[in-house]
């Protein structure tokens, strides 16, 4: 159950990466509003955005998902835990997940420090 619950999670995620490009898409302008060239690539929705705020904001959006994911298992384990009913496989199995999800969600935080500390760092010096 565990399995297809995560499987349904990720394909979630995926559909929702893959068919966001095409919610955001613009209306096609009429040939009324065509003028030949004199604005070219202005209407082609791509932006002007320095990349380095591109990449930082992938990298908030991906440890954003991935805290979420983490903050997910420790809840799964303490559910366990809650629901082991005094047996000692149960209480020592939730009690591994929950550690699992600490230390997980304690490094998904330090890389996010770290990368952050890095973009800044790289920011300033350009």
């Amino acid at each position: 159950m565990k399995n297809k619950i995560f499987k349904s999670l990720v394909a979630f995620f995926v559909s929702i990466m893959c068919f966001a490009p095409l919610l955001a898409t613009p209306v096609l302008a009429t040939s009324a509003d065509v003028d030949f060239g004199q604005s070219y690539a202005e209407d082609t929705s791509l932006g002007n955005s320095d990349p380095r705020d591109i990449m930082t904001n992938l990298l908030n959006l991906a440890m954003t998902f991935l805290a979420i994911i983490a903050v997910i298992v420790i809840l799964i384990g303490g559910f366990k835990w809650m629901t082991a009913a005094g047996s000692e496989d149960k209480v020592s199995e939730a009690k591994k997940i929950v550690v699992g999800g600490v230390i997980g969600l304690v490094i998904i935080l330090a890389a996010w420090a770290i990368a952050s500390f890095v973009l800044n760092t790289v920011a300033e010096q350009i």
